[in-house]
């Protein structure tokens, strides 16, 4: 067993903690292997060692939350990984089912029929997971639950539906690089990715929808689908008044000519604190229902989101785990970075440290703006003790 408690190691300076320290348990299983120590065997024993069956009741509705993938990106989790993680909560008796929400942009993922449809064709049907898909913000996009915080940008959450009525949630997350967070980790899957169109959209921008007025032909659809009549044709084009918007969405994938589209433009570190009170919307009476997993492998240099996934930046480390999700985030930037010797060891890693990949790969941002602003909204704390799992029967 391995213990560390320095907060950001090595890939960052440390910094004055005011609250309590509690160092939650972060498990790694790494991907070395053997012919009766497989990695599925390694799943297990993270069920067993976070004593899941405590935590999660008996026929508890059980949320996996996890990122189907884009038509074309191959990084996303593969399915056998799912239904051994499926396997385990049917084990103690648990009723789970695999999630994931409608995107805010316009695509295959943006409706919950489409969506279902490419997460069939990418390998999830009930056959290899065991277990049903659900859409968990409805076909589209639309099905929430205000979810109240206290929080610097948000008093109110709009969260997805299901997430917010299943009794537990599983964060099945593949770990990468990403070009607003900087990391995408378990706080940008259960923040951004249990969050309806609405709240994408309030995590996006702090204005309405834009209307590109050389696309739009007048057709009038998004003024149908609009609850707040906000949307008007004038002179043949529509235009939206932002006084009366209230930025749900519903007219960005509404629009057949792709004319309305949102407005990227909050900043980054205001975004990445949206994320993080979006993360604590998401989990709230969940905190203690709740296991998250992080796929350190294949590292990509953009989202599961891209239509692609590009040349990994990082070496791959394998599965880390923890019931705070904000430990699990940082000990998986750690863990790439400066490896223990045991991992090195193990995985024939030929370095002791080296640069942070997700900072060169993104300079301009601050990925630990995500985990500093989740920890001071009470949703975990980026020190921990490291528990080896290759040790472990």
């Amino acid at each position: 067993m391995v213990e560390k408690g320095k907060r950001g190691f090595p890939c960052e300076e440390e910094y004055e903690w005011e609250g309590p320290m509690k160092e939650p348990t972060v498990a790694v299983a790494t991907l070395a292997t053997q012919y009766n120590r497989n990695l599925f065997h390694k799943i297990d024993t993270i069920f067993s060692l976070f004593e899941v069956e405590k935590r999660i009741p008996k026929r508890g509705l059980t949320a996996v939350k996890l990122h189907f993938g884009e038509e074309g990106n191959t990084t996303f989790i593969r399915p056998i990984f799912l239904r051994r993680i499926v396997e385990n909560l049917k084990r103690i008796g648990a009723r789970p089912f695999l999630t994931d929400t409608c995107t805010l942009y316009v695509g295959e993922r943006s409706n919950g029929v489409e969506h279902l449809a490419l997460a069939i064709r990418h390998g999830f049907s009930y056959a290899v997971v065991d277990a049903p898909l659900v859409i968990a913000d409805g076909i589209r996009g639309n099905t929430y639950k205000v979810v109240p915080i206290e929080g610097k940008h948000f008093q109110e959450t709009y969260i997805a539906k299901e997430i917010v009525e299943a009794d537990a949630i599983i964060g099945a997350t593949h770990f990468k690089a990403h070009d607003l967070a900087g990391i995408g980790g378990t706080l940008k899957n259960i923040g951004m990715g249990c969050a309806s169109r609405m709240g994408k959209l309030a995590q996006h921008s702090n204005v309405a929808p834009k209307v590109k007025r050389k696309r739009c032909v007048g057709c009038g659809t998004c003024v149908s689908v609009c609850a707040q009549d906000a949307i008007s044709i004038t002179d043949k084009k529509a235009h939206i008044d932002a006084e009366r918007c209230v930025g749900c969405g519903e007219c960005i994938p509404a629009c057949p000519q792709n004319a309305i589209q949102i407005q990227w433009n909050e900043t980054i570190p205001v975004f990445q604190e949206k994320l993080a009170e979006y993360a604590t919307g998401a989990l709230k009476g969940k905190r203690e229902t709740s296991l998250f997993f992080n796929f350190v492998w294949d590292i990509s240099p953009v989202c599961d989101c891209t239509p692609h996934s590009g040349v990994p930046i990082a070496p791959s480390i394998g599965i880390v785990a923890s019931t705070d999700p904000v430990a699990v985030d940082q000990a998986s930037v750690d863990l790439i970075c400066s490896p223990p010797k045991e991992i090195r060891e193990a995985l024939h890693l030929p370095y002791e440290t080296i640069e942070n990949p997700f900072e060169k790969q993104y300079p301009r941002i601050d990925w630990t703006g995500q985990l500093r602003h989740a920890e001071r909204m009470g949703l975990g704390v980026r020190t921990y003790r490291l528990l080896y799992v290759d040790t472990l029967s």
